[in-house]
C-alpha cells in the first residue's frame, strides 16, 4: 500500500510532498515601536515581516513562542528574552502574568489566532499592546490536486487546516499529523491524527515517518 507525507507549509522539506495552503500578505507599511519596552511574536512569519517594516525592532527584547520563532529572532539578529517551555499562546500569557506583568508589551501579530492574549491577560489587569502585521490567504486548488489515498497529511497551523478544506473533502484513508494541541482543536471530528512530539515541522516529519515505520498505517 502506498503512503505519501504531504507538508501543507509553504516550506520544502526533503521525503515530503510540498501541498502549500497559505500565503503571506503584509497589512500595514508602519511599524511604530515607541510605546513598547518588550516585543511578543508567535510565529517566524511575524519576525519576518518586522524586519521589512522596521529593523529596529530588533533592539526590543523578545518574547516568543515556539524555537522556530525564536531562531529567527537570533538569527535576524534579535534577542530572545523568554522562550516558553511549551508552544502555546496560553502558556507564555501565563509566564507574562508571572514574571513580566510590568513590562510593555507589543504583541505583533497576524490578523488570526488561535489563542486570544490579550483578553487572557486582561483577566489579571494586564495590557497588552499589539499590531496586526500580515495576514494569511488561502491558495486555492482543484480535485484533481487531492492528496492521493493512504496519505499521510502534514497541518503546520490552524490556517493550514481551514485551507485545505476550502479546496478538498476529508478521505478516511487518509492521516494527519497536526503541530500542536492548538492546531489540533480546529480538525474536524472525523479525522484521524497524530500530534507531533514538539511544536516543529521537523518533528512533524518524523512522527509520520515513525507511523510508516510502525507500519500503523
Amino acid at each position: 500500500m502506498k503512503h505519501s507525507i504531504y507538508l501543507l507549509s509553504p516550506l520544502l522539506k526533503d521525503d515530503t510532498i510540498p501541498l502549500p495552503m497559505i500565503t503571506f500578505n503584509t497589512v500595514t507599511d508602519t511599524l511604530d515601536l515607541s510605546t513598547c519596552d518588550t516585543l511578543m511574536f508567535t510565529s517566524k512569519q511575524a519576525v519576518k515581516t518586522a524586519e521589512v517594516l522596521n529593523k529596529s525592532w530588533k533592539k526590543i527584547p523578545c518574547l516568543a513562542i515556539g524555537s522556530a520563532t525564536a531562531k529567527q529572532i537570533v538569527e535576524l539578529g534579535g534577542i530572545v528574552l523568554h522562550q516558553p517551555k511549551s508552544f502555546y499562546g496560553q502558556s507564555l500569557s501565563q509566564d507574562i502574568i508571572e514574571k513580566f506583568h510590568n513590562k510593555k508589551i507589543l504583541y505583533l501579530r497576524p490578523q488570526e489566532i488561535s489563542f486570544d492574549s490579550k483578553t487572557f491577560l486582561s483577566k489579571a489587569n494586564i495590557i497588552l499592546q499589539e499590531q496586526i502585521i500580515y495576514e494569511t490567504t488561502c491558495i486555492k486548488y482543484v480535485k484533481k490536486d487531492a492528496p492521493i489515498k493512504n496519505a499521510i497529511i502534514i497541518f503546520t497551523s490552524p490556517s493550514t487546516i481551514h485551507c485545505f478544506f476550502e479546496s478538498f473533502l476529508w478521505d478516511e484513508s487518509y492521516t494527519a499529523i497536526v503541530i500542536g494541541r492548538s492546531t489540533k482543536s480546529h480538525l474536524p471530528q472525523n479525522v484521524r491524527y497524530e500530534v507531533a512530539n514538539e511544536a516543529t515541522i521537523n518533528a512533524c516529519i518524523e512522527k509520520a515517518k515513525e507511523l510508516l515505520t510502525a507500519n500503523r498505517l
